[in-house]
């Protein structure tokens, strides 16, 4: 029983990482470094290098960076741009160190299945930021900033002190995620259509629509059939 909590704790850790590596790098390495030097957690030998002050400093500046970037319109859109190839990357290699001590096989395993997950965690967070911009105040990005910041400390809380729980919420996210984002791309897709159209020529209405309506709310125009 008690090997089989072990397994539990491993993978919730591994595939916790790899999640919150997807939404917020930086953060989750700030909270991993800073559980590990205040001794509430043991890292793994693959992972004791995030405790090091140089590398919490880096996390920490890149951090103070994204805080702010994140919460600009337009401007979290190119961050998470940026970031498409760094967040899936660095989830691989964090679930692949969570799992280290227990063989190369699993290492390997947990990098494959620890990046797809960072990569639709980021692929979920930067369409919904793409949508979310589409709204012409700044609030909404505010809210969505720190609450994606909410989740990565609440998900890595669960993983640590409940991993079987979110294991269980890790799967529902998962069916989420394969759900929403055909939905998100096909969003998506309208913005652009309707960003080409403005700027080849059309009218603020062919843009938004109504000015109060949020475009992601707004239904394709319909074609003109002289063209």
């Amino acid at each position: 029983m008690e090997a089989y909590q072990q397994i539990i704790e491993i993978i919730a850790l591994s595939m916790g990482l790899a999640w919150a590596s997807g939404i917020n790098l930086y953060l989750a390495l700030l909270v991993l470094g800073f559980l590990s030097n205040t001794g509430n957690i043991v890292l793994p030998s693959e992972l004791q290098i995030v405790a090091d002050p140089l590398v919490m400093v880096a996390a920490g500046f890149m951090y103070f960076v994204e805080f702010f970037a994140d919460k600009m319109p337009g401007v979290d859109t190119g961050w998470d741009a940026l970031h498409t190839f760094i967040r899936p990357f660095a989830g691989a290699i964090l679930a692949a160190g969570a799992v280290g001590e227990v063989g190369m096989a699993a290492q390997v395993a947990a990098a494959i299945v620890g990046g797809g997950i960072a990569a639709g965690a980021h692929a979920v967070k930067a369409g919904s930021r793409v949508i979310i911009n589409t709204s012409p105040e700044p609030v909404s990005n505010w809210g969505a900033s720190i609450g994606e910041d909410l989740l990565v400390l609440g998900g890595l809380w669960s993983a640590l002190h409940h991993p079987a729980l979110f294991l269980v919420l890790l799967a529902a996210f998962i069916v989420l995620m394969i759900w929403l984002l055909p939905r998100l791309w096909r969003l998506i897709k309208l913005i652009f259509v309707r960003v080409r159209r403005y700027f080849s020529g059309g009218s603020r209405q062919d843009l938004y629509g109504n000015a109060d309506e949020p475009l992601f709310l707004i239904k394709p125009a319909p074609k003109d059939p002289e063209r």
